[in-house]
């Protein structure tokens, strides 16, 4: 599959640091209920890890949720090995010359999605999370999306589509549902034609009630997970 060059190149160890004094007001809540320290915790090398990126963008003049809030999202090609189809935010495995997670996140998702790390200001940085499927520790860096832009997915081969998600429409009880595949169990999202579940409809779930966005929904009914992908476009494996 074609690789899409970024348009511009990356800035490795340029702004790594969380300033959450500089979120919105209507991103505030969420930023400081984030459960993090105020410096981006230093990465181990002892553990396979990896860090994610949790961008958002909305009017930052907005003192409650903003209207045009929105979130970073990408499709993992079909074709992956590991995680093929699924709904993802942008971020990998953690390499050598990362200086944290703040940096591991920003340079993924440049090499993903083309966004000019430049543009962002990361926040905070929530508790690490584990993947069910390999136990191995995942840190998420949620940021601001000072200056949106168009985004392209820039390597087919791992990531085949790029959009921000509406928080609003995320929130909307008639796009959530609860999914069971023999003991797991948890939160969905439609979106997109696409269905986001597992890790990411896990931190999305949790940044809803963080950040006071959270409508009443039906958690105690459970749907297929099987039948909700076969429904939706993620052409899971």
């Amino acid at each position: 599959m074609p690789v899409i060059l970024p348009p511009g190149p990356d800035h490795p160890g340029d702004n790594v640091e969380l300033r959450p004094d500089q979120a919105p007001p209507w991103l505030r809540r969420l930023a400081e209920n984030s459960g993090s320290d105020s410096e981006s915790r230093a990465i181990g090398r002892t553990a396979k890890e990896a860090a994610v990126l949790v961008l958002l963008s909305g009017d930052p003049a907005s003192t409650t949720l903003a209207a045009d809030a929105g979130v970073l999202i990408t499709h993992r090609s079909p074709t992956m090995r590991s995680h093929a189809g699924q709904m993802a935010f942008p971020g990998g495995r953690v390499d050598p010359g990362d200086i944290n997670a703040v940096d591991c996140a920003l340079r993924e998702a440049w090499e993903e999605t083309g966004l000019d790390r430049l543009s962002v200001t990361p926040l905070a940085q929530f508790e690490s999370a584990h993947v069910r499927t390999n136990k191995n520790p995942v840190h998420p860096v949620l940021a601001y999306w000072d200056e949106p832009s168009e985004l392209v997915a820039t390597s087919l081969e791992e990531t085949d589509d790029v959009y921000v998600a509406p928080i609003a429409e995320l929130a909307d009880p008639a796009n959530r549902v609860m999914v069971k595949w023999f003991t797991y169990r948890g939160p969905a999202f439609r979106s997109n034609g696409y269905l986001i579940w597992g890790f990411t409809g896990a931190i999305i779930d949790a940044a809803l009630r963080a950040g006071g966005w959270e409508q009443e929904w039906d958690r105690r009914s459970t749907r297929s997970l099987r039948s909700e992908l076969a429904a939706s476009r993620n052409q899971e494996s």
